[in-house]
C-alpha cells in the first residue's frame, strides 16, 4: 500500500551521473587514455559498436548542465572524476593535467556558487589505460598505492569544497563484467578467480584511502569517505522453505556482502567463504579461489566507511540451484542459485530492469539489521526505456520514483537511517556494453543533433515537485502531480519534432550542397571541354 507523509528536515534529494559516460571529449585538453576508450574502439564490445568518444559533450556543457540542476531544485549533485583526465598515465609522479584539474575546479565552483552539493565519486570504472597494460589494472596488488596517490591528489586539490567522497561506485560490476565475464572494460574473462582477486584489490585500496583520509585531511577538511555499493535484493521463492531461504541470503551476500561485509565485519561472508572454499577444494585446488584477509588486514578494512552509498534498481525471485562439478569454475555458478522474475513485474525498458518497489524497503531493512544500521545515501536508483522512437511522456519512470522512494520513506519509519536520495540520472547517456540503446535521463539528448541539445522528460516536472514537498504530502496533490506532468511534455514534444526537423534538414543540406556544387562544376568543365573542341 502506498504511504503518504514527507521525509525528514534536511533529508537530500540529488541525480547522478559519471564521467566516462557524459563527458567526452575522450582525448582533448591532455586527458590519457582509460580502459574504455580502449575497449569501445574494438569493434564487436559494444552495441552497435557505439562509443563514448564525444558522449553527451558533458565536458564544454557544465554550465548548461548545471543550470539543468537547477531546474530540477536538486540539492546535490553526483559525479565522478575521470582518473586519466587529471593524471593520464594514473601514475602521480609521471605526470599531472592541470586543465583536467581546472575542470573539475570550474565544475565543483559552479556547483557551490548555485547552492548545489558536489557529491564525488573518485572510481566509475575508467582506469587509466597505462595501468591496465603495464600492471593487469586491479589484478595488480600495486593499484593500491597507485590509486592512494590519485586520491590524494582529489582531497589535496578539490577537499577544501568536497565534502563527500565516495572511493568506488558500484566495484561489483568492476569485478564481475570486468574480469569474471569480460562484457566491460578490460574485457577479461578469468574465469573463477579474477572477479575475486579484483575485488580483494578494491576493498583494501578503499580501506587504504579511507586511513588516508581520517590521518591526513579529516581534521582539516571534516568531510566523509563511504563506498557505494549496488545491488538487487534476492527474495525467497517460497519464504517458508528454508532452502529457498538461504538461497536468497547467498544472493545477497554474494553481491552487497562481498563488499560491504568486509567494511562493516571485518571479512567476507561465511556463506561465501564456505562455498567458494568448498567448489575450490573439490576442484582440486589447494587454496580457495577467494583470497583470504590476514588478521590485521581485517582489523585495518572494518569500520572504514562513514557512510554506505546504496545503488539499487531491481528485484529477483530466488532458489536454489546446484551446478555440476563438470562445468568451469565461475563467480555465477559457485552460489547454486537461480533467479526468477515474476512476468506481472513492469518491465519498462530492458528485461534486467524489473520494478519492483517493496525489494528496496527489504533491502535497506537487511542493511540496518546485518550492519548496525550505517548512515545511507541512495547513490543510484532510477529506470531506463529501450528507444524504439523518442519517449518524453515517461509515465513508467515517474510511476518507479514514486514506487521507490516511497518504499524509502517507510524505510525511514522502520528506524533505518537514510539520509540522501539520489536519482539516476541527470541525462541520457552512454550506458557501456548497451551504448545508447538504454536510457536513464531526466533529460533527453538528441545523440543525432551534433549540438546534443537536452530535453526535459515529463519526469522532471513530477521529480521537482517531490522535492520541493520533501515526500508525498497527499493522494489528490501526488496525483495532480502525475496530471501535469503529462500535459508539459506533450508541449516539449512539439518541440523536440520541431528541432528533429530541422537537424533533419541540416544534415541533408550539408550533404545535398557541396554534392549539388560538385556536379555544377563537373558539368560546367564538360560543356567547357565541348565547347573548346567546336571551336578548334
Amino acid at each position: 500500500s502506498f504511504y503518504y507523509g514527507t521525509f525528514p528536515a534536511g533529508f537530500l534529494w540529488g541525480v547522478g551521473s559519471s564521467a566516462y559516460q557524459t563527458e567526452g571529449a575522450w582525448d582533448k585538453d591532455g586527458k590519457g587514455p582509460s580502459i574504455w576508450d580502449v575497449f569501445t574502439h574494438k569493434k564487436g564490445k559494444v552495441f552497435r559498436n557505439e562509443t563514448g568518444d564525444s558522449a553527451c559533450d558533458g565536458y564544454y556543457k557544465v554550465k548548461d548542465d548545471i543550470q539543468l540542476l537547477k531546474e530540477l531544485k536538486v540539492n546535490h549533485y553526483l559525479f565522478s572524476i575521470s582518473w586519466p583526465r587529471i593524471m593520464p598515465t594514473g601514475i602521480k609522479t609521471e605526470q599531472l593535467n592541470e586543465k583536467g584539474i581546472q575542470f573539475y575546479n570550474d565544475t565543483i565552483n559552479s556547483l557551490l556558487e548555485n547552492n548545489i552539493i558536489p557529491i564525488v565519486s573518485l572510481y566509475h570504472w575508467d582506469l587509466p589505460q597505462a595501468l591496465q597494460e603495464k600492471y593487469g589494472g586491479w589484478q595488480n596488488i600495486s593499484m593500491i598505492n597507485y590509486f592512494n596517490d590519485y586520491a590524494n591528489l582529489c582531497f589535496e586539490k578539490f577537499g577544501d569544497r568536497v565534502k563527500h567522497w565516495i572511493t568506488f561506485s558500484n566495484p561489483w560490476a568492476v569485478a564481475e563484467k570486468g574480469y569474471e565475464t569480460g562484457e566491460h572494460a578490460p574485457g577479461l574473462k578469468l574465469s573463477g578467480c579474477g572477479a575475486y582477486k579484483a575485488a580483494h584489490h578494491i576493498i583494501k585500496t578503499h580501506a587504504k584511502v579511507w586511513h588516508s583520509y581520517n590521518n591526513t585531511w579529516r581534521s582539516e577538511q571534516r568531510g566523509m569517505v563511504g563506498i557505494s555499493l549496488t545491488s538487487g535484493w534476492g527474495e525467497p521463492v517460497d519464504p517458508y522453505n528454508q532452502t529457498d531461504r538461504d538461497a536468497a541470503e547467498r544472493y545477497i551476500q554474494f553481491h552487497l556482502g562481498w563488499f560491504a561485509n568486509p567494511i562493516y565485519r571485518g571479512d567476507y561472508p561465511e556463506i561465501m567463504k564456505n562455498y567458494v572454499g568448498r567448489k575450490s577444494a573439490q576442484q582440486g585446488l589447494g587454496t580457495s579461489r577467494l583470497p583470504t584477509f590476514s588478521v590485521q588486514e581485517k582489523t585495518y578494512i572494518k569500520g572504514t566507511s562513514d557512510f554506505l552509498g546504496i545503488g539499487h534498481f531491481t528485484t529477483r525471485y530466488v532458489i536454489q540451484k546446484s551446478f555440476p562439478l563438470l562445468q568451469a569454475s565461475s563467480y555465477n555458478t559457485d552460489h547454486d542459485l537461480a533467479e526468477l522474475v515474476d512476468p506481472k513485474w513492469p518491465a519498462p525498458g530492458p528485461k534486467w530492469l524489473y520494478s519492483v518497489p517493496w525489494g528496496f524497503r527489504r533491502l535497506l531493512n537487511f542493511i540496518k539489521t546485518q550492519y548496525g544500521n550505517p548512515l545511507i545515501y541512495v547513490t543510484e536508483n532510477g529506470v531506463s526505456e529501450q528507444v524504439q522512437c523518442t519517449q518524453l511522456c515517461d509515465e513508467w519512470r515517474m510511476d518507479y520514483l514514486k514506487g521507490y522512494i516511497n518504499e524509502i520513506l517507510k524505510a525511514l519509519n522502520d528506524g533505518v537511517n537514510v539520509k540522501g536520495y539520489t536519482a539516476w540520472s541527470l541525462l541520457d547517456k552512454f550506458e557501456w556494453n548497451k551504448g545508447f540503446s538504454e536510457r536513464f535521463g531526466f533529460y533527453h539528448i538528441d545523440f543525432k543533433n551534433k549540438n546534443k541539445p537536452r530535453y526535459p522528460k515529463a519526469s522532471v516536472d513530477y521529480y521537482k515537485k517531490i522535492i520541493s514537498a520533501n515526500g508525498f504530502p497527499n493522494r489528490r496533490e501526488v496525483e495532480n502531480w502525475h496530471r501535469k506532468a503529462m500535459d508539459t511534455c506533450s508541449s516539449i514534444h512539439q518541440l523536440l519534432d520541431t528541432d528533429s526537423l530541422i537537424t533533419h534538414m541540416e544534415t541533408v543540406t550539408e550533404i545535398l550542397l557541396p554534392t549539388v556544387f560538385t556536379l555544377c562544376i563537373l558539368i560546367s568543365i564538360v560543356l567547357l571541354i565541348f565547347y573548346l573542341r567546336n571551336h578548334s
